[in-house]
């Protein structure tokens, strides 16, 4: 079972997992197994030699704080959730600049917020997707481009607080999917008589309704992580965190 340990006297942390005591393997110089050297570790027990006589208590780690400004996977990152020990509340950073070295853990009194900084189409999906549907009837690419910057537009003039945040697998964790808004919806439809006709209309407008939820036109929002240190004389802005699946954007403060 997973610890999260604080030194009282110091701030400096630890977490305490089942691997703390698992072996290193030296290797030879041509890495054969044969030739390998166990070296027995215990990094708990080096972390309470190491903070004797200071005093350690639990903290609990806030379920679903989690983020990273990495993927998940990649090795090498800056991450952070939060934890508490009843009384305060606490940023973890965890980090390491090379893969070799052991996670380092920091505890920073305070919180963390997301701020929205952007929110796009996927440009050139949209149009991958335009041009493999319509192969046979192709839009004109003047009318791509045009129905390009009009989708922009409605991006950027949409209220973050009225869209809904989509199951969207990314690869950045900073990075969200979310839904139009029916107001945003029946904007982009009603402009859309001003670039196509007849067919053309009726073409684009199934296109749209078939790819809102789930596909191509979904709104990609980016943030960034904001940390708020305690005692702070000037608390850094208000922003919109990332909601649970299913939410939608809380508005802000």
């Amino acid at each position: 079972m997973n610890r999260l340990i604080r030194c009282i006297n110091c701030g400096e942390v630890f977490l305490k997992t089942p691997f703390d005591q698992w072996p290193e393997y030296e290797f030879s110089p041509d890495c054969s197994p044969e030739f390998s050297r166990s070296i027995e570790r215990d990094d708990f027990e080096d972390f309470l030699k190491k903070h004797c006589g200071h005093r350690l208590e639990d903290l609990n780690i806030i379920e679903d704080s989690f983020v990273s400004q990495k993927a998940y996977i990649e090795p090498i990152k800056i991450s952070y959730c939060k934890a508490t020990n009843g009384r305060e509340k606490f940023v973890v950073k965890k980090s390491r600049e090379r893969i070799d070295e052991p996670l380092k853990y920091q505890l920073i009194p305070g919180d963390y917020s997301l701020k929205c900084i952007a929110i796009e189409i996927q440009s050139k999906e949209i149009a991958k997707q335009l041009e493999k549907e319509f192969e046979a009837t192709p839009f004109p690419q003047t009318k791509i481009a045009a129905f390009l910057r009009l989708y922009r537009n409605t991006a950027e003039t949409s209220d973050l607080r009225n869209l809904e945040r989509v199951p969207e697998d990314s690869f950045n964790p900073l990075e969200i999917y979310y839904k139009m808004d029916e107001v945003s919806l029946f904007y982009l439809l009603r402009n859309c008589h001003n670039i196509f006709k007849g067919q053309e209309y009726l073409d684009i407008e199934e296109f749209i309704f078939r790819h809102k939820d789930d596909g191509v036109l979904l709104l990609k929002a980016t943030y960034e992580i904001q940390i708020i240190e305690k005692g702070e004389s000037k608390r850094k802005p208000a922003s919109i965190p990332i909601p649970l699946e299913g939410e939608k954007v809380m508005e802000k403060k």
